[in-house]
């Protein structure tokens, strides 16, 4: 998306001139011919950038003055300021007033370009590097190569390009505002802002607050999360739990993409994309009257459901491989390998925490290894909670001891199948292969023992115990 920048001068030839040569370039400009008008031009929108005369004669704040004005309002904004013969001085005052830079009046079509180049990128950096410390603890990508999350990515890639609003749905933990990072990633509006806003960290007071903006006497006094989004992605995690008297306020912003400050009553267009995400079944929501049916019609125009971790157990040594590495670098070690034993307790884990609670445990497994630089981690060195989560994980070897050897064995046979079919979700022909035995072979032993694998290849019921 282009670029929103504000050129204030008072001469309108140059306004014409700085517009013709950025408009050509392919940013977006507006102008202004005075103070009062630039900061009239602020508090209808923010810009990327802001080029600014210092003289600005027959204006209320000459350049200096606005410059203050201007970065008392928000001091992100990059400004460079324009300076004609004899006040270099000034010029040189304006960047001690926190002006990017400064060109000196006439000036050349390439140096200007450089200039607003160069001041864009400190801006892009300085965004980039808060947008960077936000996903701390985020994957930058949806590990992993199962049918499930091989699906999800295609449906992301092919709507990545249109624009249009998305709905990711699924437990908490499995990675949907990574999920919404990768769209914004693969648009066109990847070099523009991804915010973020978590509906279930804010009180309902301060929510209009954060997402609107506030503004008093007509003047911008703090810019929403919607203004702050302008031309790129506005990402509403936990959609479900958003006040529903902000829910027909954001069907406004859908409908025509404007919005009233709280405190304020002109309309403030923005161009931003919505992609929401909620853990909750909204067709409750909607029939126990907690959310807009109309809302949930507007935000589901493409749904995408991201499964559990216990749905695509198969993408665990993916993800721990991923993490492991991660970790590993971050406390500068080699990464660890995982015995088998180990990665089958892994992947035989319930996991109701998801892939959060899976890189979780990996961190803390790296952290609490006996040795630093441990080169394999094996199955004692996992959390109680992973070795102990398997259904069935009481038949140990003192519960055993008074059993005779047949009965010993088969209940031993039993819980180490019951596993190994969990760990490969429900796929015979994988288990088998794993165990050594023909698929045939491994159905009848199954059937031997009372053990019974739904169709949805997800649950295990023993019948032996029902």
């Amino acid at each position: 998306m282009a670029l929103d920048i504000l050129i204030v001068d008072d001469e309108q030839d140059i306004r014409d001139l700085v517009s013709g040569v950025l408009d050509d370039e392919g940013y977006g400009t507006r102008t202004a011919s005075s103070a009062d008008e630039a900061l009239a031009a602020l508090d209808e929108r923010l810009p990327s950038l802001i080029l600014l005369d210092v003289w600005l004669r027959g204006s209320s704040m000459d350049g200096i003055e606005l410059l203050r004005a201007i970065k008392i309002r928000d001091p992100q904004i990059p400004v460079i300021v324009f300076s004609g013969h004899g006040n270099i001085d000034t010029a040189v005052a304006a960047i001690g007033q926190g002006a990017a830079d400064f060109i000196e009046k006439p000036f050349e079509a390439s140096k200007l370009l450089h200039l607003v180049s160069k001041a864009t990128e400190t801006e892009r950096l300085r965004a980039e590097n808060a947008d960077l410390k936000a996903r701390v603890g985020h994957s930058e990508e949806l590990t992993g190569s199962s049918v499930a999350i091989n699906a999800v990515r295609a449906t992301l890639k092919k709507v990545a390009g249109t624009g249009s609003r998305m709905l990711i749905t699924g437990p908490a933990g499995v990675g949907k505002e990574v999920a919404a990072r990768l769209l914004h990633s693969w648009s066109p509006r990847a070099g523009s802002p991804f915010v973020s806003v978590s509906a279930a960290r804010l009180s309902p007071e301060r929510f209009d607050e954060e997402l609107f903006g506030i503004e008093q006497d007509g003047r911008l006094v703090q810019a929403g999360m919607l203004e702050k989004a302008h031309g790129g992605t506005l990402f509403l995690d936990e959609v479900a739990d958003m006040p529903h008297t902000t829910q027909g306020k954001i069907l406004r912003v859908l409908t025509d993409q404007s919005f009233v400050r709280v405190g304020g009553d002109r309309p403030i267009r923005v161009d931003v994309r919505f992609v929401s995400a909620t853990a909750r079944d909204l067709a409750v929501e909607i029939s126990e009257g907690r959310f807009r049916e109309d809302l949930f019609y507007r935000l589901n125009v493409v749904p995408v459901e991201i499964p559990p971790l216990s749905g695509r157990r198969e993408d665990i040594p993916d993800l721990v491989n991923h993490y492991a590495a991660r970790f590993a670098s971050e406390h500068r070690i080699s990464p660890p390998n995982f015995s088998g034993d180990a990665m089958a307790a892994l992947q035989a884990c319930e996991w109701p925490g998801n892939v959060r609670q899976l890189r979780n445990i990996i961190e803390r497994t790296i952290i609490l290894a006996p040795a630093e630089g441990v080169a394999t981690i094996e199955a004692d060195m996992l959390p109680s909670e992973v070795i102990n989560s398997y259904e069935g994980a009481e038949h140990n070897v003192t519960s055993l001891m008074g059993a005779p050897l047949r009965e010993a064995r088969e209940a031993f046979e039993r819980e180490y199948l019951r596993v190994q079919i969990k760990r490969f979700s429900g796929n015979i022909s994988k288990t088998a292969a794993f165990v050594g035995m023909e698929r045939s072979a491994l159905h009848r032993k199954l059937k031997l023992l009372g053990i019974s694998v739904r169709k949805n290849a997800m649950d295990l019921i023993d019948d032996a115990e029902s």
